[in-house]
């Protein structure tokens, strides 16, 4: 038996340095400042009804027979709510389970926008298993969750967010994209 043929190694060839004059002259003077430093920094958007108070401090509501807002300690992980959300909107706009079992996940509005709107075609179509990501959390005010994902079905990513607040202990969902 031959030994097999090894390849010479290609020469080091040596680089060449090219200085290239700048377009344009450097500024001379005071930088300028980005942000004025007498404007105020814009507030953010109004979230109507109430807010959770500030960490620990338990809120007293105003009507005692609705909903109340949770504080984060006393809510489970979002990451494991949003992957049910998830799982069981995909698998209710398929047609594979009855849209009411997402009715306890959502809110009225969101439960109304997914039983009246249109289901998107890669959800119905074709027999592909639905996969679905790693689900990541954010957690911009207490008591309230972003969480998004990646399904994947036939080859193809999509993109799926919701948003999920603290209301009587558990999450639910105020708000879901599906791309």
């Amino acid at each position: 038996m031959s030994a097999p043929v090894v390849p010479a190694p290609e020469p080091l060839r040596r680089l060449h340095l090219t200085v290239v004059p700048a377009l344009h002259p450097a500024l001379d003077g005071p930088a300028v400042p980005l942000v004025d430093p007498a404007t105020p920094p814009p507030r953010p958007p109004h979230r109507p009804g109430p807010r959770p108070g500030p960490p620990g401090v338990r809120r007293v509501p105003v009507d005692p027979f609705g909903p109340a807002w949770s504080v984060r300690a006393d809510l489970p992980d979002p990451r494991a709510a949003g992957r049910t959300l998830f799982t069981t909107a995909l698998e209710a706009l398929a047609g594979r389970r009855p849209l009411s079992q997402v009715q306890r996940l959502t809110t009225p509005g969101v439960h109304a926008a997914l039983v009246r709107g249109r289901r998107p075609a890669w959800c119905t179509s074709g027999t592909a298993p639905l996969l679905l990501g790693p689900v990541h959390v954010c957690e911009p005010v207490d008591g309230v969750a972003e969480v998004s994902a990646v399904a994947r079905r036939g080859g193809r990513a999509h993109a799926v967010a919701a948003r999920l607040e603290g209301v009587d202990g558990r999450w639910r969902c105020t708000a879901l994209s599906i791309g």
